[in-house]
């Protein structure tokens, strides 16, 4: 699943693509990807005839800034857009088809069909699922090492499950907090109350470093994730620990492992992460 550096490249890309577009038509072949409103008629009347303005970015979630409404797009594992001109094929894995004024289409394609849009008022996103539950972001001022001292020292879970929270904080998933961890050198299964202040303090700081490395290299591509515009993240070269089980730890040479933790692979070095 695309996370906080993928999506964020996908809202870079995706402003260059279609900001100041108009939606003329809209065409929804599974309409079960259309969450709110129920109904995909609904949507379709909502949507048309308004200016795209701008693309944000919530956690994991795209939002798209029209005239009236904000429209909360999210990925999930397979999901992707594209911007294609109306003599181009449609494959069969695409899903929902926004034509433009101007006569392109921006295309939502979904080989897993697990996406979902969520349309909203403007104003009124956050004020219901999927984005009133979610905690801070990790740039934001509001993600502070006393706030995730807070959160932490409230549960016993361990380390990685809670850093996988969303409503503790947004954008992490499985590739980012196994790497954050390890350039913090905590072990995956430490119960979150056990941190000291020190580690507490390096976590919160590999957090937002390892995500803004991300960010800056597009993201990672590990399997299908490429950008709006198709090109691939390059930051998996940059990877210490995940997808390298029983590789060599690049600090200390031992072999790294993977483990499951909270129904997740995990992977660490048993050195560097005691």
């Amino acid at each position: 699943m695309p996370e906080l550096p993928e999506v964020e490249t996908v809202r870079r890309t995706l402003i260059e693509l279609v900001k100041g577009k108009t939606i003329a038509a809209v065409y929804i072949h599974w309409p079960k990807i259309i969450k709110r409103p129920e109904v995909t008629e609904q949507f379709q009347d909502a949507v048309i005839g308004q200016t795209i303005h701008d693309v944000g970015r919530r956690g994991k979630f795209l939002k798209f800034f029209l005239d009236d409404y904000v429209l909360v797009s999210h990925l999930r594992m397979e999901g992707r857009y594209g911007l294609y001109k109306d003599s181009d094929p449609i494959d069969k894995h695409t899903h929902v088809v926004f034509v433009m004024t101007d006569g392109t289409e921006l295309r939502y394609k979904d080989v897993r069909k697990f996406g979902t849009m969520h349309l909203f008022k403007k104003g009124e996103e956050e004020l219901d699922l999927p984005l009133s539950h979610l905690g801070p972001e990790p740039f934001s001022e509001h993600f502070t090492v006393s706030y995730l001292s807070k959160k932490l020292q409230k549960t016993n879970r361990k380390i990685k499950v809670v850093l996988l929270d969303q409503k503790v904080m947004v954008g992490l998933g499985n590739i980012y907090v196994d790497e954050a961890l390890f350039r913090a050198g905590i072990h995956p299964e430490r119960p979150s109350n056990e941190l000291s202040d020190e580690e507490l303090i390096k976590l919160h700081h590999e957090i937002i470093l390892t995500l803004s490395e991300a960010v800056e290299k597009g993201g990672s591509t590990i399997r299908s994730y490429v950008n709006t515009q198709g090109q691939i993240g390059m930051f998996q070269l940059e990877l210490f620990v995940y997808g390298r089980t029983n590789e060599p730890c690049k600090v200390c040479g031992k072999t790294l492992i993977k483990i499951a933790v909270g129904g997740r692979g995990t992977h660490y070095c048993e050195n560097c992460q005691r």
